[in-house]
């Protein structure tokens, strides 16, 4: 197979939403909103959450299957206004058929997304938030260098359970 990282543009609304509903049909643990939540949401959502890929600080981008042309994976990151030293990554997700370490996907979004980060003048580190129960996800993140820095946060769909942060320095 054969893939292409492309950045999400202004215009890619509809196509954010239809992988943002396969993401949370897959993995609904590891976002903060619910299938139904999404899919309620009005087509002017998707298209402002498509264009804020674009703004100054945010970026996101798309693995595309190049024999189909099908979105089969996504990574966004985001440098919050109060501490741009951060750059947190947000919204990742491969479908599984295209996962695994000799595909290659996570790892090709992956590294788009820290050379993003690296264009960001202040930013030192990325942050990112992973479900306690996502072991494959964690086992992940720890391959690419990122560790766990000890802090929690309650999962907000469920209290119970929490999410972890890790880091990833970018010096």
């Amino acid at each position: 197979m054969s893939y292409r990282i492309d950045r999400v543009r202004a215009e890619d609304g509809e196509r954010c939403r239809t992988l943002r509903l396969q993401m949370l049909q897959d993995t609904p643990m590891a976002y903060l909103e619910t299938y139904q939540d999404a899919l309620d949401r009005p087509a002017e959502e998707w298209d402002s959450r498509a264009a804020r890929n674009t703004k100054p600080g945010n970026t996101g981008y798309v693995a595309v299957d190049e024999s189909t042309g099908a979105w089969v994976g996504a990574m966004h990151a985001y440098v919050p206004g109060d501490d741009p030293e951060i750059a947190w990554l947000v919204g990742v997700w491969v479908h599984p058929d295209h996962r695994g370490g000799k595909l290659g996907v996570t790892d090709r979004l992956l590294d788009a997304v820290v050379a993003w980060s690296r264009t960001e003048p202040a930013v030192s580190r990325m942050l990112l938030e992973v479900h306690e129960s996502n072991t494959r996800a964690i086992a992940y993140y720890e391959r690419r260098g990122f560790v766990r820095t000890g802090r929690t946060t309650p999962y907000p769909l469920d209290p119970t359970a929490c999410e972890l942060e890790m880091e990833l320095p970018l010096g």
